[in-house]
This record gives structure tokens, C-alpha cells and sequence, in this order.
């Protein structure tokens, strides 16, 4: 009997929403759109890396420059040319012309992102998509003219020999791009069954949820993942303003002179010991932001803790600049201590600045003074979110104020304190440089040179561009190692992870 029972009619909606309502026409539009979103994405990489550059007409024009570089900077475009311009060698109308379709390039490629965007909508927003994106490669496809006719204008120049134009092969590989994006827009525009009339222009929330945080992954993209392109140089004998090319690659050499020079080891463990010691006294005091929450937020006078918090916070809008103007106005030899010291009679006067004598809590008191109210605002916007009930209730059971504070507030908070310590855990290698380079001098340096600093140094300072991107690269994969184990840590202790 239980075999023939009637289904329960949750089940009878579940298998409604299975199944797929769209008709074969839809479906192929569909499978089309997929290849036009991959085919925008690689149009998109292509933009920032030189490599795909279908610009570099001649080999006057830098090899490290993309697409994108090219369109946003006519300077960086013509920087190897000027000379070119001033003897009359070539016509600078090509280059203009070049770096007006660069940035039109640039330009038709939002707009194709634009329509890969409408194309997660309804069956209306999938139509006004593909008209988008036939725009878009319609744009790119004549900007690529326009790129071949500076290339041909090029050829005409009085001294060809002077800049040896070349046909890049990327060329090629954009027109196809372009071409079938349009050619599949034009598809679906012909393949996708028309809208009913008055219907409106829809998306599904998980497609506009997905929309509103891709900037952030953009943003992110370009300046998280992007710039680990870079270690490349680890692996070369490079040189700031060389050309990188493969006759220069040296392979692990950077990474085994590291541990075989003495001189280099003896820096290493002084910045790692100056590193792991600031660090650590960090992470020692991390509790003091919440502390600071905990009474600011138990002051009664509303005014008051408001002046308080505004006080507390603007510092860490001060540059370290400022702070060290600040420090050298208050702790140098002509400073307002010095000064105090003179007039009750003191007769030496000494410039604190100088001294390399507890360097640590210097910098530590430095940082907390900066950083304490801003720290403490993720904790006072816990202290919200907790429930009045319980304090109500507290209160009803005779609870003091100090008891409410230990017993309610401080483990409610417990949580957001071990996300940030887990977080501080795993930054412990990057503990900044700006503090510490404003700070620095040839006294104290020994003491304060941190790891973020000594890479600065070097790859800056020294030039040992290579050098310094392997330390950069061990420091990034020991903070993703610090970072789960940590997490793996608290996932057995507290049973939760924010990994």
C-alpha cells in the first residue's frame, strides 16, 4: 500500500522545480551564452598581460606594457619614441592613433562584461544582453582597424629601419574573440524565443547578490592575486628597468643564496627576531581594544563617550609621517621634553629619538596609540548586537556591574576576539613598514628593521629586486600555513573555524 500512497505535496513541488521548463530554442541560447562568458573572461585576462599586448606594431614600444597600459598611458606607449618624434622618423599621428584603439579596446570590453551580466536575467534581459554584447564586439572589432592602421602608417614612415615594425601575432587572436562574440550574440538574438509583451526586466536575487560582489572579487583579483604574477623575478638575475627574457633565468639560485651567504643569514634572523618580537608583543596586548570597548561602552554620559571614541579613533587616520613629526616635535633634542627638562635645571639634553634602548615597547606604544579606538569599533558594534535580556536579567538576579561585565559581555565578545587573534596569527610576518621606516634610523636600525622593512630595503634600497621577492614569497606561503593552522587549532579547541 505504501507503495502506491499519494505523494505529499512537498514532494510534488520539488519535482515541479526539477524539472526544466525551457524550450530546446532556449536551451541552445543558453549553451551559447556560456561560450560568450568564457569568451569575455579570457578578452578580460588579456587586457593585463603584456604578453597578449596585439599593440607592440614596432619594437620601440616597451615589452612589459599591456593592452590596458597602452590605452589608459600615451606616455608609457611612446616613452622609447620621442626620439623618433624629434628626428621626424615616424609619424606620432600612428601612435595617437594606436592609443586611441587601445582605450576603445578597453572600453568594448565593458561593455561586453556589461551584456555577460544581462545575460543572467530573463529571457527579456537575455535579449537586451545580446544586443550589448554584439555592440561591444562590433566596437572591439573596429578598434582592431584601427590598430592594423597604425600599423600600416608605420610602414609608410620616412626610417622604417629605424623602428622595424612587426605584425603582432596577438592580432589575430583578438579578431577571432571578437568575432565569435558577435557571431554568438547574433545567435541568440535570432535563437532565443521572444519575451511575452509588458514583461519586465528581472534577474534572480542569487544572480544580483552575485553581481553587487563582483567588484570586491575584481578588486581583490587585481591587487591580491594579480601582483603574485611578480615572483617570476625570483627565478631571474634581474635588474630594475631590464627587459626580463629567458637567457636571464637562473632558476633557484636566489632561493639557495639565501641560506648560503652569511652576511644574508645573520640579516635574516635579526629582522625575523625584530619581527616575531613586535609581533608577539601585539598579539600579547590584542585584548587591550576590547577592554577599552568594554568600558567606553559602560559609560553613562553619552556626550562624553562619543568625544571619547572620537579622540580615540582619529589617530589612526594620522599618516606615520605625521605621528613621527608629532614624536620629533615632543622626544628630540630641541623637543617639548627636552625643553621642560632645561627649564627646572637640567643642564644635558637628550635626543630619545636616537636611542635604540627598548626599541620594541617604543614601537608598541606607538602602534596601540594609533590603532587602540579604531580596533575597538568592531568590538562596540558587538557589544550592540548583544541581547538586553540578559542584562535584565542579571540585574534581577543581583548582578553588579563589574559581574554583568565578566559574566555577559566579555564572553559574548570571546568569539570576535579569536577571529582577529586568528587573524593576527597568521599576519604575523607582516607587520606593516610604514611605522617602522619613519622610525628608523642608523641607530635604532638593528632593532627595528622588521621583515617588511628589510624587503624594502633590499629590493629598493639595493636594488636586489629577486632577492627580495623570494623572502616576500616565503613570508606569504608561511602566513597561509600560520593562517590554517591556527584555524585547524580553534576548530578543535572551540569546534569552529572561519576558514
Amino acid at each position: 500500500m505504501a507503495d502506491f500512497a499519494t505523494p505529499r505535496s512537498g514532494d510534488v513541488q520539488i519535482r515541479k522545480k526539477d524539472i526544466d521548463t525551457r524550450s530546446p530554442r532556449e536551451k541552445a541560447a543558453d549553451k551559447f551564452y556560456w561560450v560568450i562568458r568564457i569568451f569575455t573572461i579570457v578578452n578580460v585576462i588579456m587586457l593585463f598581460f603584456p604578453v597578449f599586448n596585439p599593440a607592440k606594431i614596432t619594437d620601440q614600444i616597451n615589452k612589459n606594457l599591456s593592452l590596458f597600459t597602452c590605452g589608459v598611458s600615451y606616455s608609457s606607449l611612446v616613452s622609447n619614441l620621442k626620439r623618433s618624434f624629434q628626428r621626424g622618423w615616424v609619424p606620432e599621428s600612428a601612435f595617437k592613433l594606436l592609443n586611441v584603439s587601445c582605450l576603445i579596446i578597453v572600453l568594448a570590453v565593458v561593455v561586453l562584461i556589461v551584456g555577460g551580466c544581462m545575460s543572467l536575467g530573463n529571457r527579456k534581459l537575455k535579449k537586451a544582453g545580446s544586443l550589448t554584447a554584439c555592440i561591444g564586439a562590433v566596437i572591439e572589432l573596429c578598434s582592431l582597424f584601427g590598430i592594423y592602421r597604425s600599423y600600416v602608417m608605420l610602414q609608410d614612415s620616412e626610417r622604417i629601419e629605424k623602428v622595424d615594425p612587426y605584425f603582432p601575432t596577438m592580432f589575430w587572436v583578438y579578431i577571432v574573440i571578437a568575432a565569435a562574440v558577435l557571431i554568438l550574440s547574433i545567435a541568440v538574438i535570432f535563437t532565443l524565443p521572444p519575451a511575452e509583451k509588458g514583461t519586465p526586466y528581472e534577474m534572480q536575487p542569487k544572480f544580483r547578490l552575485f553581481l553587487m560582489m563582483l567588484p570586491i572579487l575584481v578588486l581583490a583579483f587585481v591587487f591580491c592575486y594579480l601582483p603574485l604574477f611578480g615572483w617570476r623575478y625570483a627565478f631571474f638575475d634581474y635588474k630594475s628597468g631590464e627587459t626580463l627574457s629567458m637567457d636571464k633565468f637562473v632558476g633557484f639560485k636566489w632561493f639557495t643564496s639565501l641560506f648560503q651567504n652569511a652576511a644574508t643569514k645573520k640579516d635574516i634572523v635579526r629582522v625575523i627576531k625584530n619581527t616575531l618580537a613586535m609581533s608577539g608583543l601585539g598579539i600579547l596586548t590584542s585584548w587591550v581594544p576590547m577592554v577599552f570597548a568594554i568600558f567606553l561602552a559602560e559609560i553613562r554620559n553619552t556626550h562624553f563617550r562619543r568625544v571619547v571614541q572620537t579622540f580615540t579613533t582619529i589617530p589612526n587616520f594620522i599618516s606615520w609621517v605625521l605621528v613621527y613629526a608629532i614624536a620629533l616635535a615632543i622626544f628630540s633634542t630641541d623637543g617639548f621634553v627636552n625643553t621642560f627638562l632645561t627649564a627646572i635645571g637640567h643642564t644635558t639634553t637628550t635626543n630619545y629619538l636616537l636611542s635604540s634602548s627598548h626599541m620594541w615597547l617604543k614601537m608598541l606604544a606607538w602602534g596601540t596609540w594609533k590603532g587602540l579606538g579604531w580596533s575597538a569599533i568592531i568590538y562596540i558594534a558587538s557589544i550592540t548586537g548583544i541581547d538586553q535580556q540578559l542584562y535584565e536579567a542579571a540585574t534581577v538576579d543581583g548582578a553588579g556591574r563589574f559581574q554583568k561585565m565578566w559574566y555577559i559581555t566579555v564572553p559574548e565578545l570571546i568569539p570576535t576576539y579569536m577571529v582577529l587573534l586568528l587573524m593576527s596569527i597568521a599576519n604575523i610576518l607582516s607587520n606593516g613598514m610604514d611605522q617602522y621606516l619613519v622610525f628608523s634610523n642608523a641607530v635604532n636600525k638593528d632593532y627595528i628593521e622588521v621583515l617588511d622593512l628589510y624587503v624594502y630595503n633590499l629590493g629598493i634600497g639595493s636594488g636586489l629586486i629577486p632577492m627580495s621577492t623570494v623572502i616576500g614569497m616565503i613570508k606569504s606561503v608561511i602566513s597561509v600555513i600560520l593562517l590554517f593552522s591556527a584555524n585547524g587549532i580553534s576548530k578543535l579547541i572551540r569546534g569552529e573555524s572561519i576558514v
